[in-house]
């Protein structure tokens, strides 16, 4: 007797996911990487996680956080950059970061002088974060992007003036990594087996500076980010993301960073 109800009451938290499964269908011709924004209180949750990573205030997380959204700018290149390309992308052509976001508060908080993501796939997260290190430069703080991809057609939005601050290094990402030293803030966005993951974090280890940061890109999937930092004296948080209309659950973000990251609040993290 109680079943009909029991299935009314554990529908009503799936079907307005159907519904938006039934929107992208017809709406959209992404097949992977999708593109959506966050949700505000999300947002607000991301920007306590790096207020306590880096020490820095919660009021200037935040605004960080805000910089991509409201840059007309970017928005404009990642549409126009979009439009441009063949539908064997499989891309929508709107402008939302998710979690990335993340990536790039990360990016102005540290002022790195060198960021490295492996997997680049169309490039979102390259421009994203070129356009935090081009702010970071007028700020008298330079630092450089090198993002690493086996296709040899990936990161078609790192285009100028982004490209100015970043590259694409093509071939096998441990390849690419072997070849570079001094990493502040790492990536991984590339092969998802838990094996190649690990190798990753295993060569990066030596190359890192003392204040440098991981961000793992599949923590919601694997531990390999957390049994790194465990294994190496470091910390670990997890940002789980809660995307805005749209039927997908959300990944999230893994941080691997020092003790000695934190410097304090309301300052930024170079030294």
């Amino acid at each position: 007797m109680l079943a009909p109800i029991r299935l009314l009451r554990a529908t009503r938290y799936y079907a307005p996911k159907l519904r938006q499964v039934m929107v992208w269908l017809y709406k959209s011709r992404e097949e992977g990487n999708y593109t959506f924004a966050i949700t505000e209180l999300n947002q607000i949750y991301l920007a306590h996680t790096l207020s306590i990573v880096s020490g820095c205030s919660y009021e200037k997380v935040f605004q960080y956080l805000r910089e991509p959204l409201e840059d007309l700018a970017l928005q404009h290149h990642v549409l126009e950059y979009t439009r441009r390309k063949p539908y064997r992308y499989y891309s929508d052509a709107r402008c939302d970061f998710g979690r990335r976001i993340g990536w790039y508060a990360m990016a102005r908080l540290m002022k790195p002088k060198m960021i490295v993501e492996t997997g680049v796939d169309k490039g979102l997260g390259a421009v994203l974060l070129c356009s935090a290190l081009l702010r970071n430069e007028r700020e008298g703080f330079p630092g450089r992007y090198y993002g690493t991809d086996i296709d040899p057609h990936a990161g078609y939005l790192l285009a100028p003036p982004y490209d100015s601050v970043g590259q694409i290094l093509f071939g096998d990402s441990i390849e690419s990594l072997k070849r570079l030293n001094a990493v502040d803030l790492f990536i991984h966005d590339s092969d998802y087996s838990s094996g190649y993951e690990r190798f990753e974090y295993q060569l990066i280890a030596s190359k890192l500076t003392r204040r440098a940061i991981i961000l793992g890109n599949k923590a919601h999937s694997s531990g390999e980010l957390a049994l790194f930092s465990q294994s190496h004296g470091r910390q670990f948080l997890f940002f789980r993301e809660e995307p805005e209309d749209h039927w997908y659950p959300g990944a999230g973000i893994g941080i691997s960073f020092p003790p000695q990251a934190n410097h304090g609040a309301g300052s930024d993290i170079r030294d």
